[in-house]
């Protein structure tokens, strides 16, 4: 702990020299006009004067050392009317503005959608390397399976992997869904899938942006080998009651918004499946299975340099299997799962040029398997309290520093009950982290970051690591930018997955080392004509001491002792195989935003190699994720307005609108093993046989090649949507229209072998278990 207390106590030198700072500077908080939500990433300068500032997540923004004077503060953001507003620095006084701007749908020469004040090159140049951000508008409009899914439309992008249709997980870069550091308003989410992982837990509808960082991220986030997923829920409507509902054949949800009086806001959001009492009720072969998760946030404004926000959320997937619903006492299981979530940020302005963030946040997850039939019980859990702070300083317009800290409070338990033994295992930890990092630019056309973080993790072994971080920006041309960005990283949790059930998650300790991760990433920007962004991305990641699950350990591990005469264990001694890797690829994307049609084509060249000494012969192999090739394209066109944007006329607001989404992607088939050989062993009476043709076949085994040295066939799918927009008195009504798979490709999942004896000769058959059909949905959105 006292490399913390160092680090801290260093960090708390710059305070004398802060509060000695002359303050002559512009701040301010830029809001939507229309339901009062902090808008981020709007450009904020001074007309006249080259440096601006960009509004942070709660949309505040400084401009320092401005010599007194009038001036005209110009304000410019996607998608809404620019804002000049004049004032006046005539005094040391520190006064916070309160900005509102006006969204606007208007028409320019190509009848654009959204309007555009912001130069495309200059939104480039201000995201960092590697970071994509993403709408509500955008998730929504992607074609879904069955519920608009965070995560599913994630996969449309460069470099996130799917594994198969029946999982929303993501892998990034070539790294495992446990090495993504997933963020709901600052807290920690740890398993964020309903339904065995086919859907995520995030409601879209509730969603106020998304950030996804695929590598080189800042010295701010840490603890994942991979990628940072943080996303932003709607504060509320802080001038009127808003709200939304969708209606489709499988769930429902809802989201609303309202005012708290003058001082704050409110928004709620519910969503349930009605699967086991529509389909299940029909069909005997579905199983009692429903999932819901709703949330809840408060927002309060406490003065012009406080800001507090209360967020809950909760979860639950319940599934009660029978194999023959007919028969009480038929084979069958009962399973459930969840997630809790809850924070509390407060937001406090420190004279002009500090801002903080301070929060509290609780995550939970717990599951309970029952299977009474052959004796079987386990229950999991995870927990984590963490109390951290990020804090911003605004040296000058040219040189910002940022710090911070975290404190977690970790713990975690499995039970399991079985015939021949039980296992509890329960652990709890602590893991502390500083950080500072610091944003220079010598000149306006470069940008330099460097960080530290440092880790202290607790554990039955402690581990003390340092995280150097670095970045840079380049603008080469008005229209183009080089990015480049490096930085090690570790990772303290490990995961172990399961097929059709929740993970389970470790720490590292005595057996399970920390992992590592060493990130280069360069990258090029390019802004066409003002509308479509061009980025071109080359990566290479080492992976070092990561871990997958030994599917031999309950053969080889040893139990911890013997209670009644059963073994129980309590030790991950031997329940993962390490070993190192390296991924590398490049990514494309062109991406416009704006216009009557809007989208984005992207396609990703990668390869993932690891090496595990007990796997494999000790020889170098790909892992199932690795995908070679993968193309997206997501296209989606406003019909009205493509055609007004023929005519060189503009398309009446209160319009109705006929909208269609297009999405396709093509993917090199998964890696898998094939058998190389057969052969024989002497037949025991007690010995299990494959039973084929009416005969025996004794001792007969297949042998596998090495480790995913084969593919199965690409994978190729198109999905499309269409949405009939109908404005009404201040409603809109949306039904929708949507098909996923629209081709009705059989899209390979894995494959069987069959081995049959005929007359004496074995032969042998493939069969192929395809992933998800053609599947139509139809459902209405409701706003008002």
């Amino acid at each position: 702990m006292k490399q913390i207390y160092i680090l801290l106590a260093c960090l708390a030198l710059f305070v004398p020299f802060i509060h000695a700072q002359k303050v002559n500077d512009v701040t301010g908080f830029v809001y939507d006009n229309k339901d009062g939500e902090a808008l981020i990433g709007a450009s904020v300068h001074l007309k006249g004067r080259t440096t601006g500032s960009v509004t942070n997540t709660s949309g505040y923004f400084v401009l320092t050392n401005i010599p007194f004077g009038k001036y005209t503060l110009q304000v410019t953001y996607i998608g809404y009317k620019p804002l000049s507003v004049d004032i006046e620095v005539n005094s040391n006084e520190f006064k916070t503005l309160q900005l509102k701007m006006t969204g606007q749908a208007l028409v320019t020469k190509e009848v654009m959608v959204v309007a555009d004040s912001v130069r495309t090159i200059d939104r480039l140049y201000e995201k960092p390397i590697s970071k994509i951000d993403l709408s509500s508008k955008q998730v929504n409009q992607i074609p879904r399976v069955i519920e608009a899914d965070l995560l599913r439309a994630l996969q449309t992008l460069p470099g996130v992997t799917a594994l198969s249709d029946f999982s929303s997980a993501l892998y990034i870069r070539g790294g495992t869904p446990d090495q993504n550091l997933y963020l709901v308003d600052g807290t920690d989410v740890y398993n964020p899938e309903h339904a065995f992982g086919i859907f995520s837990t995030f409601n879209t509808n509730a969603i106020k942006k998304v950030e996804l960082s695929k590598g080189g991220f800042s010295a701010e986030y840490g603890g994942r080998l991979s990628s940072v997923l943080n996303v932003t829920n709607l504060d509320g409507n802080r001038n009127q009651v808003e709200g939304c509902a969708n209606i489709s054949l499988l769930s429902a949800s809802a989201t609303i918004q309202a005012p708290l009086g003058s001082f704050g806001s409110i928004s709620g959001s519910f969503r349930r499946t009605y699967i086991d009492q529509t389909y299940a009720k029909w069909n005997t072969d579905i199983p009692d299975y429903y999932f819901y998760d709703g949330n809840l946030k408060a927002y309060f404004d406490l003065g012009e340099k406080d800001k507090l926000t209360l967020s809950y959320f909760t979860s639950k997937d319940n599934l009660d299997f029978k194999e023959d619903k007919s028969k009480p006492s038929s084979f069958g299981f009962y399973y459930f799962w969840g997630n809790k979530t809850s924070s509390l940020n407060w937001k406090h302005v420190f004279g002009s040029r500090i801002f903080s963030n301070f929060w509290a946040t609780y995550s939970y997850f717990n599951s309970d398997f029952n299977m009474e039939q052959v004796n079987f019980r386990e229950k999991n859990n995870i927990h984590d309290f963490s109390l951290k702070g990020a804090l911003e300083y605004y040296l000058a317009d040219d040189f910002d520093i940022r710090f911070g800290f975290e404190h977690k409070f970790l713990g975690g338990a499995l039970m399991q009950e079985f015939d021949n033994g039980n296992a509890d295992v329960a652990k709890e930890r602590t893991h502390s982290v500083a950080y500072i990092s610091s944003n220079y630019k010598p000149w306006d056309a470069l940008s330099i970051e460097a960080g530290l973080r440092y880790n202290y993790f607790n554990s039955d072994v402690d581990y003390h690591n340092f995280e150097p971080r670095f970045s840079a920006k380049l603008r080469l041309t008005e229209s183009s930018n080089l990015k480049f960005a490096t930085g090690l990283f570790h990772q303290y949790l490990n995961r172990i997955p399961r097929l059709f059930f929740t993970s389970i998650w470790t720490t590292s300790d005595e057996y399970v080392g920390v992992s590592s991760s060493q990130h280069y990433i360069f990258g090029y920007q390019k802004a066409i004509d003002e509308v479509y962004e061009f980025e071109v991305e080359t990566y290479y990641k080492t992976y070092k001491n990561i871990y997958q699950y030994n599917q031999l350990a309950f053969v080889e591990i040893e139990p911890s002792g013997y209670k009644d005469g059963k073994p129980y264990y309590t030790s991950t001694k031997g329940l993962f195989n390490s070993g190192d890797g390296e991924s590398y690829g490049i990514e494309l994307m062109i991406r416009k935003d704006l216009g009557a049609i809007n989208g984005w084509i992207a396609y990703s060249l990668s390869r993932t190699n690891y090496t595990f000494t007990d796997i494999n012969k000790g020889q170098e192999f790909i892992p199932r994720h690795d995908r070679t090739s993968i193309l997206n394209a997501v296209v989606n066109v406003d019909w009205k307005g493509f055609l007004a944007e023929m005519k060189g006329t503009e398309v009446p607001e209160n319009e109705n609108k006929w909208l269609f989404t297009f999405n396709f992607v093509y993917s090199t088939g998964q890696p898998i093993t094939v058998p190389s050989s057969a052969y024989f062993l002497n037949d025991l009476p007690d010995w299990n046989q494959i039973r084929g043709g009416g005969e025996d076949i004794p001792g007969y085994s297949l042998y596998p090649s090495g480790i995913d040295k084969y593919r199965l066939p690409a994978y190729i799918r198109m999905d499309a949507s269409v949405t009939w927009e109908i404005k009404m008195n201040g409603w809109i009504l949306a039904p929708y229209l949507q098909v996923f798979n629209i081709g009705n490709r059989k899209n390979v999942w894995f494959i069987k072998y069959k081995s049959d004896l005929q007359n004496g000769q074995i032969t042998q058959t493939i069969d192929k278990v395809n992933m998800l059909p053609m599947l139509p949905s139809i459902g209405v959105n409701i706003k008002f």
